[in-house]
């Protein structure tokens, strides 16, 4: 027995054995429901640290933080508040609290704030954008997940990421092509170019090749001048892949597209901006339409084209998920949440001849 001078808990006992407290509770219980390797390398720790649990501890296998972590790529995105507050709202709806972590987009953030929320014992964590956002899963990144929440915690992304436990709760981003695309056609769009985003980013991917595939059934151009259109998702990306697309256009000698769709509200912003800087009208001489409908879309001017999410909705399915998952729950691996609509405004309100 190794005498250590002081009093070990519960939680450093679950640290050096590499699981969960309520792991370490279960085998102090005599809980079956423990892996025979994790259950040895427990009570050896237990033993060598003559460890005495006390009438807490031994009760956490069955005590519940009631909290859901939230970890968000960038909430100074529009899209990324509005989706955190409809889930800080739907998850004090079921009496939980939730805890926000900003990764800014940093993957070694990410790792370090889901070891954060595992030593603070959410229930269950939501991952908004980020890592789980990529076409390809990082392998080296599911392995740090898998270590770090084993089948303990849920976690529930709204991309995807293979190789995990992970629980999927998606937009339905082939639904929200189909929603702009019949919108400019039906206006009498023919030449709609596709603006903004990463393919390396899934939900974009999706949404390129439905770009594609639709734009070929209706006999639309999709060459490469109206769809490699790539950089980013913010206001001055969208400013700089329109600059180029204009100007590839003007070497071309083709005219202009009819209609430009954009990956999303920011990235529309800056497309504004710079077809307004070419003297171009809108929507008279270039209609633009976006993704999200956030509250940029009332604030550009002309009011944006957007396709809308009930965030609401969005939000529930997501903590409702995480909750059921924690507590054992049977519940879907994968769910498409469909837009709620297309809200038309002012700068793709034009019918053409």
């Amino acid at each position: 027995m190794q005498q250590t001078g002081r009093k070990i808990t519960i939680y450093e006992i679950a640290t050096e054995a590499g699981v969960s407290p309520a792991t370490v509770s279960r085998v102090l219980t005599g809980n079956a429901n423990v892996k025979s390797e994790k259950k040895e390398k427990v009570l050896e720790l237990i033993k060598k640290y003559d460890f005495k649990p006390s009438a807490v501890a031994r009760g956490l296998s069955d005590t519940k933080s009631r909290i859901i972590g939230i970890i968000v790529a960038d909430i100074r995105n529009t899209y990324y508040a509005d989706m955190y507050v409809a889930c800080e709202n739907a998850a004090n709806k079921e009496g939980y609290s939730v805890m926000l972590m900003n990764s800014f987009g940093r993957v070694d953030m990410e790792i370090k704030q889901l070891g954060k929320l595992v030593q603070w014992r959410a229930d269950g964590i939501i991952q908004l954008g980020g890592e789980v956002d990529s076409l390809k899963t990082d392998v080296t990144y599911a392995k740090e997940v898998n270590r770090l929440l084993g089948n303990n915690i849920p976690l529930v992304v709204t991309g995807k990421l293979d190789n995990t436990s992970c629980y999927r709760v998606q937009i339905d981003a082939k639904a929200a092509m189909d929603m702009l695309l019949s919108h400019l056609i039906s206006n009498g769009n023919k030449k709609i170019a596709l603006v903004g985003g990463r393919l390396n980013v899934e939900s974009t991917y999706v949404k390129y090749n439905e770009f594609m595939k639709l734009t070929k059934e209706f006999g639309l151009e999709n060459n490469k001048i109206y769809t490699d259109n790539f950089g980013g998702y913010e206001i001055e990306e969208g400013t700089a892949s329109m600059n180029e697309l204009i100007e590839r256009f003007k070497l071309a000698g083709k005219p202009l597209p009819d209609a430009v769709i954009c990956i999303n509200d920011s990235t529309a912003a800056g497309v504004i901006k710079s077809i307004r800087k070419h003297g171009l009208r809108i929507p008279e001489d270039i209609a633009v339409v976006s993704y999200d409908n956030t509250n940029l879309c009332e604030v550009i001017e002309p009011g944006l084209t957007s396709v809308a999410y009930d965030y609401e909705m969005y939000g529930k399915a997501l903590v409702k998920t995480a909750i059921d998952a924690s507590n054992g729950k049977t519940t879907e691996r994968q769910k498409l949440i469909k837009p709620s609509g297309l809200v038309v405004r002012k700068s793709s309100n034009y019918k053409r001849i």
